[in-house]
């Protein structure tokens, strides 16, 4: 059986999660509190980061690394496009999320409100909070002026870029730090890819000690 290690408020893992939920591929979900440094986690992936995947007798980590494999062996449903130029909008804004968004916004609103406290690492940063708050705003605005011009992230059909994003931002929503009241075009699109099979497992998530808002799993929200 194919095994997945990952933990569930972690965008990576869940941007893994919703491909394989996708591609309609088996897989058992082992939680792994990374930070702890388990050996036997480590000898899987020396980085001791999640997720990390045991498909067959392959063991990989990286979350975008692993994305991209799963479409070479398992190719339907596509999520990436067949042209070089659609192929690299989509890694464009994988990266954008991945990266940019990550550091400026999930890290400092999921960071600071939810990892400081499971790793018993102290208090949330003031300062820190205040400036995801106002990043995501930016971000939440950059969402609208693409969605604007396509159906989906990256073009015109659900692509890797769709669920790295949704990703980073179902993270968020779980603990209500997603204001969908600044943007229909964002909220339209987050209940489209919301809606979708792969998302069913992402929406049954819960971490002890930190309840989902009434809304987290309302696909009319």
């Amino acid at each position: 059986m194919n095994r997945l290690f990952h933990y569930p408020l972690s965008p990576f893992s869940r941007k893994v999660r919703l491909t394989l939920a996708e591609k309609r591929i088996e897989v058992d979900l082992v939680e792994e509190r990374y930070w702890e440094q388990d050996p036997d986690f480590l000898r899987r992936n020396p980085a001791g980061k999640v997720p990390v995947l045991r498909y067959g007798n392959r063991i990989m980590a990286d979350s975008t690394a692993i994305c991209e494999y799963l479409e070479e062996v398992q190719p339907n449903p596509p999520l990436m496009p067949r042209l070089p130029e659609a192929r690299y909008e989509v890694r464009r804004l994988v990266a954008w999320f991945d990266d940019k968004f990550h550091a400026e916004v999930t890290c400092k609103l999921l960071g600071e409100r939810v990892f400081r406290k499971v790793m018993g690492t102290g208090y949330p940063d003031s300062a820190n909070v205040k400036a995801g708050a106002r990043a995501i705003k930016e971000h939440l605005d950059y969402m609208t002026a693409l969605l604007e011009q396509r159906r989906w992230i990256a073009g015109n059909d659900l692509s890797l870029a769709d669920f790295a994003a949704a990703a980073h931002l179902s993270c968020l929503d779980y603990i209500s730090d997603v204001d969908w009241n600044r943007s229909e075009t964002v909220k339209d699109w987050y209940a489209k890819i919301k809606s979708r099979p792969a998302f069913r497992s992402i929406l049954a998530d819960q971490i002890p000690g930190f309840p989902p808002p009434a809304h987290y799993a309302d696909l009319d929200f």
